[in-house]
């Protein structure tokens, strides 16, 4: 009976990455051209534009502050960003799919990214919670103290501690979050001269 229970949730997430990852490409091509159609729809405001900024600005600087710590499948990090959250690298991401769906303030936009992220996200980090739990004895701890996602204001502490807690640019190239701001200057690039580019060669006039 244990034996049982115990590996219906891996089937289950195994069966639902095995989902997402034949959906993952689809979905990222239904999500740019949705985004490209809202924004030859209609011009983005720039008070959401700017409004945006709130959310994407942080997003990019978690997921390049949380770079900066982990060491994937070597060690728990429970340092720096990871102190409040287990997983802000995702948080980020989030933070910064929320600020270009307010950019373009567009329903269906946030609609199919939420999809996304729970289509994704929740069987990744379902896996990636069961093998740090097999790998780590002190993962069971960090749980208690942390939560999953939404961040604890004061930064836990406990006996797992391994690292030091600084902030390591080498990780931070080696991981390539870097092009995560190169996707940021590309999307606010499109927001505002994606319309122009359109009627320019459509129409011959900007």
């Amino acid at each position: 009976m244990n034996a049982s229970a115990n590996q219906l949730p891996a089937d289950w997430v195994t069966r639902w990455q095995r989902i997402a990852r034949r959906i993952r490409v689809p979905l990222g091509f239904l999500t740019a051209g949705l985004y490209l159609y809202e924004l030859w729809r209609s011009q983005p405001r720039l008070m959401a534009v700017v409004w945006s900024l709130a959310l994407v600005v942080p997003g990019l600087w978690l997921r390049a502050y949380a770079s900066g710590y982990v060491k994937k499948n070597q060690e728990l990090t429970t340092t720096g960003p990871y102190a409040h959250t287990r997983n802000p690298l995702y948080l980020g991401s989030m933070l910064m799919a929320a600020g270009f769906a307010l950019a373009l303030m567009s329903w269906p936009v946030a609609l199919v990214l939420a999809i996304g992220f729970l289509i994704i996200y929740v069987p990744v980090i379902a896996a990636e919670e069961r093998f740090l739990h097999a790998t780590f004895p002190a993962f069971d701890e960090y749980c208690l103290q942390v939560p999953r996602l939404v961040p604890r204001l004061r930064p836990a502490r406990h006996s797992g501690d391994i690292e030091s807690g600084r902030f390591s640019l080498a990780l931070y190239l080696k991981h390539r979050e870097y092009n995560a701001l190169l996707g940021v200057i590309l999307l606010y690039l499109s927001l505002a001269f994606f319309r122009p580019a359109i009627a320019l060669i459509f129409h011959g006039r900007p």
